[in-house]
Protein backbone atom coordinates (compact mmCIF):
# COMPACT_ATOMS: atom_id res chain seq x y z
CA UNK A 1 0.00 0.00 0.00
CA UNK A 2 2.62 2.56 1.05
CA UNK A 3 4.72 1.79 -2.04
CA UNK A 4 1.72 2.42 -4.31
CA UNK A 5 1.03 5.75 -2.58
CA UNK A 6 4.68 6.82 -2.76
CA UNK A 7 5.01 5.81 -6.43
CA UNK A 8 1.81 7.73 -7.20
CA UNK A 9 3.56 10.86 -5.93
CA UNK A 10 1.54 11.37 -2.74
CA UNK A 11 4.60 11.68 -0.47
CA UNK A 12 7.71 9.78 0.59
CA UNK A 13 7.15 6.20 1.67
CA UNK A 14 7.79 7.09 5.30
CA UNK A 15 5.18 9.85 5.16
CA UNK A 16 2.72 7.53 3.42
CA UNK A 17 3.14 5.04 6.27
CA UNK A 18 2.23 7.83 8.69
CA UNK A 19 -0.89 8.68 6.67
CA UNK A 20 -2.01 5.03 6.74
CA UNK A 21 -1.44 4.76 10.49
CA UNK A 22 -3.42 7.96 11.02
CA UNK A 23 -6.44 6.49 9.19
CA UNK A 24 -6.28 9.02 6.36
CA UNK A 25 -6.24 6.43 3.57
CA UNK A 26 -9.37 4.74 2.16
CA UNK A 27 -9.58 1.72 -0.14
CA UNK A 28 -12.97 1.32 -1.84
CA UNK A 29 -14.57 3.44 0.87
CA UNK A 30 -12.98 1.61 3.82
CA UNK A 31 -10.34 3.21 6.04
CA UNK A 32 -7.10 1.22 6.03
CA UNK A 33 -4.69 1.43 8.94
CA UNK A 34 -2.57 -1.67 8.31
CA UNK A 35 0.83 -1.12 6.72
CA UNK A 36 1.56 -3.44 3.83
CA UNK A 37 -2.08 -3.91 2.84
CA UNK A 38 -2.15 -5.60 -0.58
CA UNK A 39 -3.87 -3.92 -3.53
CA UNK A 40 -4.22 -5.00 -7.17
CA UNK A 41 -4.61 -1.58 -8.77
CA UNK A 42 -8.32 -1.75 -9.53
CA UNK A 43 -9.38 -0.21 -6.22
CA UNK A 44 -10.45 3.39 -5.65
CA UNK A 45 -7.86 4.74 -3.24
CA UNK A 46 -8.25 8.08 -1.51
CA UNK A 47 -6.04 10.18 0.77
CA UNK A 48 -7.94 12.68 2.91
CA UNK A 49 -10.91 12.15 0.60
CA UNK A 50 -9.00 12.83 -2.63
CA UNK A 51 -8.55 10.00 -5.12
CA UNK A 52 -4.99 8.89 -5.77
CA UNK A 53 -4.25 7.89 -9.34
CA UNK A 54 -1.87 5.03 -10.28
CA UNK A 55 1.81 5.38 -10.91
CA UNK A 56 2.84 8.29 -13.11
CA UNK A 57 5.99 9.20 -14.99
CA UNK A 58 8.78 9.81 -12.51
CA UNK A 59 10.44 13.20 -12.64
CA UNK A 60 13.29 14.77 -10.69
CA UNK A 61 13.62 18.54 -10.38
CA UNK A 62 16.50 20.57 -8.98
CA UNK A 63 15.44 23.98 -7.65
CA UNK A 64 17.58 26.84 -6.35
CA UNK A 65 15.21 28.05 -3.63
CA UNK A 66 15.26 31.71 -2.63
CA UNK A 67 14.72 32.88 0.93
CA UNK A 68 11.03 33.38 1.69
CA UNK A 69 9.59 30.12 0.36
CA UNK A 70 8.27 27.16 2.35
CA UNK A 71 9.62 23.72 1.47
CA UNK A 72 6.24 21.99 1.38
CA UNK A 73 3.68 21.25 -1.31
CA UNK A 74 1.03 23.29 0.52
CA UNK A 75 1.00 25.78 3.38
CA UNK A 76 -1.94 26.28 5.74
CA UNK A 77 -1.11 29.96 6.08
CA UNK A 78 -1.07 30.54 2.30
CA UNK A 79 2.62 31.40 2.26
CA UNK A 80 4.65 30.93 -0.91
CA UNK A 81 5.93 27.38 -1.39
CA UNK A 82 8.58 25.80 -3.60
CA UNK A 83 5.75 24.44 -5.77
CA UNK A 84 4.91 28.02 -6.79
CA UNK A 85 8.34 28.25 -8.43
CA UNK A 86 7.75 25.28 -10.74
CA UNK A 87 4.16 26.05 -11.83
CA UNK A 88 4.63 24.87 -15.46
CA UNK A 89 5.24 21.31 -14.18
CA UNK A 90 2.00 19.32 -14.49
CA UNK A 91 3.03 16.29 -12.45
CA UNK A 92 2.32 16.30 -8.73
CA UNK A 93 5.69 16.50 -6.97
CA UNK A 94 6.89 17.18 -3.45
CA UNK A 95 10.19 18.30 -1.86
CA UNK A 96 12.82 15.80 -0.78
CA UNK A 97 13.53 16.96 2.74
CA UNK A 98 13.36 20.65 3.55
CA UNK A 99 15.13 23.96 3.51
CA UNK A 100 14.10 26.51 6.10
CA UNK A 101 12.09 29.58 5.12
CA UNK A 102 15.14 31.78 5.69
CA UNK A 103 17.63 29.44 3.96
CA UNK A 104 18.28 29.43 0.23
CA UNK A 105 19.84 26.90 -2.11
CA UNK A 106 19.37 23.49 -3.64
CA UNK A 107 16.34 21.32 -3.04
CA UNK A 108 15.10 18.35 -5.04
CA UNK A 109 11.43 17.78 -5.90
CA UNK A 110 10.12 14.47 -7.21
CA UNK A 111 7.18 12.09 -7.40
CA UNK A 112 9.44 9.06 -6.86
CA UNK A 113 8.78 7.88 -3.31
CA UNK A 114 11.58 5.31 -3.23
CA UNK A 115 14.15 7.86 -4.36
CA UNK A 116 12.90 10.42 -1.83
CA UNK A 117 13.09 7.88 0.97
CA UNK A 118 16.64 6.90 0.04
CA UNK A 119 17.76 10.53 -0.07
CA UNK A 120 16.15 11.46 3.26
CA UNK A 121 16.80 8.36 5.36
CA UNK A 122 19.69 8.92 7.81
CA UNK A 123 21.20 5.48 7.13
CA UNK A 124 22.06 6.50 3.55
CA UNK A 125 24.01 9.56 4.77
CA UNK A 126 23.66 11.75 1.67
CA UNK A 127 26.17 14.60 1.91
CA UNK A 128 24.81 18.16 1.87
CA UNK A 129 27.08 21.19 1.63
CA UNK A 130 26.13 24.59 3.05
CA UNK A 131 27.84 27.95 2.75
CA UNK A 132 27.22 30.25 5.69
CA UNK A 133 28.10 33.74 6.79
CA UNK A 134 28.59 33.58 10.55
CA UNK A 135 29.25 36.29 13.09
CA UNK A 136 32.84 36.27 14.33
CA UNK A 137 35.63 33.78 13.59
CA UNK A 138 35.94 30.09 14.33
CA UNK A 139 38.87 29.11 16.54
CA UNK A 140 40.59 25.73 16.65
CA UNK A 141 38.29 24.47 19.41
CA UNK A 142 35.20 25.39 17.37
CA UNK A 143 36.56 23.61 14.31
CA UNK A 144 37.38 20.47 16.29
CA UNK A 145 33.91 20.43 17.84
CA UNK A 146 32.32 20.45 14.39
CA UNK A 147 34.70 17.84 13.01
CA UNK A 148 34.31 15.47 15.96
CA UNK A 149 30.57 15.82 16.51
CA UNK A 150 28.93 18.12 19.03
CA UNK A 151 25.99 18.24 21.39
CA UNK A 152 23.14 20.53 20.36
CA UNK A 153 19.90 20.40 22.31
CA UNK A 154 18.93 16.73 22.69
CA UNK A 155 21.25 15.05 20.18
CA UNK A 156 24.89 14.74 19.19
CA UNK A 157 25.76 15.55 15.59
CA UNK A 158 27.76 13.20 13.42
CA UNK A 159 31.28 14.36 12.51
CA UNK A 160 31.08 17.10 9.87
CA UNK A 161 33.55 18.69 7.49
CA UNK A 162 34.24 22.42 7.88
CA UNK A 163 36.24 24.81 5.74
CA UNK A 164 36.88 28.52 6.34
CA UNK A 165 36.42 30.36 3.04
CA UNK A 166 36.90 34.04 3.88
CA UNK A 167 37.54 36.39 6.82
CA UNK A 168 35.27 39.44 6.56
CA UNK A 169 36.41 41.03 9.80
CA UNK A 170 33.28 41.00 11.93
CA UNK A 171 32.04 37.87 10.21
CA UNK A 172 33.32 34.84 8.29
CA UNK A 173 32.27 32.77 5.29
CA UNK A 174 32.49 29.03 5.99
CA UNK A 175 31.48 25.85 4.20
CA UNK A 176 30.13 22.93 6.20
CA UNK A 177 29.25 19.42 4.99
CA UNK A 178 26.71 17.32 6.92
CA UNK A 179 24.60 14.27 6.13
CA UNK A 180 21.92 14.62 8.79
CA UNK A 181 18.71 16.59 8.38
CA UNK A 182 17.77 17.78 11.84
CA UNK A 183 15.60 20.88 12.01
CA UNK A 184 17.77 24.01 11.58
CA UNK A 185 20.84 21.90 12.41
CA UNK A 186 23.52 24.08 10.81
CA UNK A 187 22.17 27.25 12.43
CA UNK A 188 21.99 25.54 15.83
CA UNK A 189 25.53 24.19 15.53
CA UNK A 190 27.06 27.60 14.91
CA UNK A 191 24.80 29.33 17.45
CA UNK A 192 25.91 26.88 20.16
CA UNK A 193 29.52 27.90 19.42
CA UNK A 194 28.65 31.58 19.77
CA UNK A 195 28.66 32.33 16.04
CA UNK A 196 25.07 32.94 14.88
CA UNK A 197 24.39 32.52 11.16
CA UNK A 198 23.56 35.63 9.14
CA UNK A 199 23.02 33.96 5.79
CA UNK A 200 22.81 30.29 4.86
CA UNK A 201 22.72 28.62 1.45
CA UNK A 202 22.82 24.95 0.47
CA UNK A 203 25.28 24.77 -2.40
CA UNK A 204 25.43 21.01 -3.04
CA UNK A 205 23.56 17.75 -2.56
CA UNK A 206 25.96 14.89 -3.14
CA UNK A 207 27.90 15.76 -6.28
CA UNK A 208 25.16 18.04 -7.65
CA UNK A 209 26.07 21.70 -7.14
CA UNK A 210 24.21 24.97 -7.43
CA UNK A 211 26.71 26.36 -9.95
CA UNK A 212 24.99 27.70 -13.06
CA UNK A 213 21.45 27.57 -11.65
CA UNK A 214 20.07 31.03 -10.97
CA UNK A 215 18.21 31.60 -7.71
CA UNK A 216 14.49 30.98 -8.14
CA UNK A 217 15.08 28.83 -11.24
CA UNK A 218 14.85 25.06 -11.70
CA UNK A 219 15.84 22.29 -14.08
CA UNK A 220 15.45 18.55 -14.41
CA UNK A 221 18.18 16.36 -13.00
CA UNK A 222 20.15 14.64 -15.74
CA UNK A 223 20.25 10.86 -15.88
CA UNK A 224 23.92 11.00 -14.88
CA UNK A 225 23.19 13.19 -11.83
CA UNK A 226 20.33 10.93 -10.76
CA UNK A 227 22.52 7.84 -11.00
CA UNK A 228 25.30 9.57 -9.07
CA UNK A 229 22.95 10.62 -6.26
CA UNK A 230 21.59 7.10 -5.88
CA UNK A 231 25.07 5.58 -5.88
CA UNK A 232 26.53 8.20 -3.55
CA UNK A 233 23.80 7.68 -0.96
CA UNK A 234 24.78 4.03 -0.59
CA UNK A 235 28.50 4.55 -1.25
CA UNK A 236 28.91 7.13 1.51
CA UNK A 237 27.22 4.82 3.99
CA UNK A 238 29.62 2.00 3.12
CA UNK A 239 32.64 4.32 3.25
CA UNK A 240 31.79 5.57 6.74
CA UNK A 241 31.02 2.03 7.93
CA UNK A 242 34.47 0.83 6.77
CA UNK A 243 36.13 3.84 8.41
CA UNK A 244 34.41 3.11 11.75
CA UNK A 245 35.34 -0.59 11.53
CA UNK A 246 38.97 0.28 10.81
CA UNK A 247 39.00 2.69 13.76
CA UNK A 248 37.67 0.04 16.14
CA UNK A 249 40.13 -2.55 14.85
CA UNK A 250 43.04 -0.20 15.47
CA UNK A 251 42.03 0.64 19.02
Amino acid sequence: MQKFLADAGLASRRKCEELISQGRIEVDGQVVRTLGTKINGSEIIKADGKEIKPKQKKIYILLNKPVGYISTAKDQFSRKTVIDLIEPVKERVYPVGRLDYDTSGLIILTNDGDFANKMMHPKHETQKVYRAEIIGKLNERDVNSIRNGMQIEDFTTAPSRIRIIEDLGASSIVEITIHEGKNRQVRKMFASLGHPVRHLKRVAIGSVRVDGLEEGKWRYLSRKELTQLKNQAVGEKERISKKRHKSKSGS
